[in-house]
């Protein structure tokens, strides 16, 4: 008969192998990994941090596939059952895709991002089973499904209204929003009061335990809130693909020939009496004009004498001045009789519209 083997006896098969990294020290590593590059002010495209995402996750993987031999986990077993040193483990699957969404690799976002919410959802069932945190776990499939596009009967129908009980649902969706908010920031708080303890090495076993608990439940509300911005850029992705296919299928256009410029008549006999329709045709060039008209003595320079001309601009300027001084001189007359008018009668005369 076979002897059971439990999972100590596989914990010490695997440390014992020199090739290979410990358990605690593979999650320890790619937990720091995440941190940094968390924290970093360092562009998230650049070379130096792809590199260090993906050997984060290289070994937050291989590190899962130790736990999966292990076995450390099962659905038979409640909370308290779990060691305090395999408490932490819980936190792998969150870790591994929180990393996988450092990934910036844009040819293969749609991949990483499915594969990120995998993980997500796989954290948030376990820590369902256990119950850990009250929360309601996301749909499985990642469509996001509108309150306002499925009737009673669950046929689709366009509403432009929403009704009343789709109006609750939002508000209780906001207000579980509110309510995960206030958890992650009080869980945030306790969690630097206790990390000190544990990070200086002077924390029992109760402090580590609800060091580690802390963390699993503060990364329930990130996994809830990051597995919403998934979806919306699932949604994104997908349509953008699909319409990527459209233009790709549509037939590319072929170039036409220049097209000719015509008249735009009744019929031919109207453009031969009537010429084109519409006046101003130009029928020779500017210096044509110009050699045809020299040609003729008709020119401004050509057909007057300068000495005839400037005779008639000097009658010009004489009946001009004959005309000023008529002019002027009976705008003098009108002038003293104006001022004799002005000696016989007062200022005001006659203007009698504006007295009582």
């Amino acid at each position: 008969m076979a002897e059971s083997i439990n999972s100590n006896d596989v914990r010490q098969a695997i440390d014992l192998n020199a090739d290979t990294p410990k358990l605690s020290e593979l999650f320890d590593r790619g937990w720091k990994i995440f941190e940094e590059v968390d924290s970093t002010n360092e562009p998230l495209g650049s070379n130096s941090i792809q590199v260090r995402v993906k050997r984060g996750v290289n070994m937050l993987e291989e590190a899962s596939r130790m736990v999966a031999q292990l076995d450390l986990f099962s659905r038979n077993e409640e909370l308290e059952e779990i060691a305090t040193a395999d408490l932490k483990y819980l936190l792998l699957p969150c870790l591994l895709g929180a990393l996988s969404m450092k990934q910036t690799t844009r040819d293969k976002r749609l991949e990483i991002v499915q594969t990120a919410r995998a993980y997500f959802m796989d954290f948030l069932r376990r820590c369902k089973e256990y119950n850990i945190l009250q929360f309601e776990l996301p749909n499985s499939t990642g469509e996001r499904a509108s309150p306002d596009d499925a009737s009673e009967d669950g046929n689709s129908k366009a509403n432009p209204f929403p009704c009343p009980t789709n109006l609750v649902a939002m508000a209780a969706q906001r207000q579980a929003k509110i309510e995960r908010y206030r958890q992650k920031k009080e869980l945030e708080a306790r969690l630097s009061d206790v990390r000190r303890a544990v990070e200086s090495g002077q924390a029992d076993d109760d402090v580590t335990r609800d060091f580690y608990l802390l963390n699993v439940r503060r990364w329930v509300t990130v996994c809830l809130e990051e597995i919403e911005s998934i979806d919306q850029e699932v949604e994104i992705l997908k349509n953008m693909d699909a319409l990527k296919e459209s233009a790709a299928k549509q037939p590319t256009q072929l170039s036409r020939p220049p097209m000719k410029p015509f008249i735009l008549t009744r019929d031919a006999v109207q453009a031969q009496v009537f010429g084109a329709g519409y006046p101003s045709l130009p029928t020779m060039t500017v210096d044509d004009w110009y050699e045809q008209h020299k040609k003729r003595g008709v020119l401004p320079d050509q057909g007057v004498p300068r000495k005839v001309a400037v005779e008639e601009d000097q009658d010009e300027k004489d009946e001009g001045k004959e005309k000023g001084d008529e002019d002027d001189d009976e705008s003098l007359l009108k002038a003293r009789n104006w001022d004799d008018w002005k000696d016989t009668h007062r200022r005001g005369y006659g203007n009698r519209q504006n007295m009582g």
